[in-house]
């Protein structure tokens, strides 16, 4: 498709779905003009030997900083030319577009061809069709008693032991060295607490320590196997100089009514297990929603066909690497580790643009809209889970221009509510 002004020319062609190749050119008028105006710039400021600012022959500015100029004209006309080639064709660009074949000489049009990757256009599959279920959301008895045990464990108290020796429970304060029976060297001595019985202790410390009382001590060597988790240990024969220093033992809160009301809220342990049962149930069954809206939007990503841009899908996968890697210190981040992840990113990145993609054509079909009042809401619901003044979160989605951002994502939620909704089976 050619559309042609006395001033612009401009050629469309389809390369794929995603990706479009504009060529344009500028007539050598315009570029004479905004020349003009590029230069009168340049010779306001240019500070030349023998003449004050400002007042040097613009064909002296000229020559002197042709290269500066030339590159002061492209950035200047090639943005303006472009934006205003796509809002003509009303084309939405994906990401920043790839600038190739640029001419730009004196007394001659400004010509190049542009790259840009759109989002795809699709046909919408049935999306009121979708049937899922939700998985019952039960709570037993043991589960209840479970959480009042935890709520126990986490109040427990711990008392000295000094009458017998360590036994599985028990909290103890040991000092530890090893040495390397191989090189004959020591390794540093270590001080630490360990839960006796814990799964993640090493075995044959675990195994060595109980019934040492406080204050007593013993050698042992253990050889570790090659796949030990500790590598520094993998295959190693070490012997062991071990110190009990301290015990404890934990004793926890009897399960009752007293204990209920040290929580602060309950008045008695059926109270507790009451709440406890309540919000188990929430939990479940606000897990069995996210189920079922995944498994709804699985079976409509599958059932659309859709090309990506390849670009989005990109900067969409070094975000998820991003968030990966973020709580991981970055001497562990070797490239290795990054490539092994790589695929797995790009597969979460695709879905992820899929989901978006299809939920905002959704939201358009069904005409689901987001209110101020509702937006209000959700910031006053924000600043409440996050402990701040309502009316803090309230200017800084104004200021920091959030709020549209937020609309956005309301929409997509109610959308989601919208298929999971129409899509559950009685």
């Amino acid at each position: 498709m050619t559309d042609t002004t006395e001033r612009l020319t401009s050629t469309v062609q389809d390369l794929s779905p995603v990706r479009k190749e504009i060529r344009a050119e500028l007539s050598a008028d315009e570029v004479a003009h905004e020349l003009e105006h590029v230069l009168e710039h340049f010779a306001e400021r240019a500070r030349l030997k023998g003449f004050r600012a400002g007042k040097a022959p613009r064909d002296m500015v000229k020559q002197i900083y042709q290269h500066e100029i030339r590159h002061a004209l492209i950035d200047e006309l090639v943005p303006r030319v472009l934006e205003e080639v796509l809002d003509g064709r009303g084309i939405r660009p994906v990401g920043t577009p790839t600038i190739e074949d640029l001419s730009l000489e004196d007394g001659r049009p400004l010509s190049f061809k542009a790259v840009v990757e759109v989002w795809p256009e699709f046909a919408l599959p049935g999306y009121r069709k979708v049937r899922t279920s939700l998985r019952p959301a039960e709570v037993t008895e043991a589960e209840v008693d479970k959480t009042v045990e935890d709520l126990r464990r986490k109040s427990a108290e711990y008392d000295p032991v000094e009458s017998r020796g360590v036994q599985a429970g028990d909290y103890v304060v040991i000092e530890l060295q090893g040495r390397d029976m191989r090189t004959k060297r020591m390794r540093p001595t270590e001080k630490t607490v360990i839960l006796v019985g814990r799964p993640g202790n090493d075995p044959a410390v675990d195994e060595n320590i109980r019934g040492l009382a406080a204050g007593e001590g013993k050698v042992f060597r253990t050889t570790y196997p090659e796949d030990a988790p500790v590598k520094a240990l993998a295959g190693k024969d070490i012997e062991y100089s071990l110190k009990v220093q301290s015990i404890k033992a934990e004793r926890l809160p009897e399960p009752n009514d007293e204990f209920a009301r040290s929580l602060g809220e309950f008045e008695s342990l059926a109270g507790l297990k009451d709440k406890i049962r309540s919000e188990l149930a929430k939990s479940r069954e606000a897990q069995a929603r996210r189920d079922a809206s995944e498994d709804v939007l699985k079976q409509l990503i599958e059932q659309t066909a859709m090309e990506l841009p390849p670009g989005a899908v990109e900067e969409e996968a070094e975000e998820v690497l991003k968030k990966t890697f973020q709580s991981l210190p970055a001497e562990n981040v070797t490239a290795e580790l990054v490539d092994q992840f790589k695929p797995r990113a790009r597969e979460q990145a695709e879905g992820a643009i899929k989901r978006q993609l299809l939920l905002q054509r959704i939201a358009q079909a069904e005409k689901i809209e987001a209110s101020e009042d509702e937006i209000d809401q959700e910031i006053r619901d924000l600043a409440q889970a996050n402990g701040v003044p309502a009316a803090r979160l309230t200017d800084s989605f104004a200021q920091e221009g959030r709020r549209e951002g937020l609309r956005a994502s309301l929409i997509l939620r109610k959308t989601v509510d919208f298929l999971v909704g129409q899509a559950i089976m009685d």
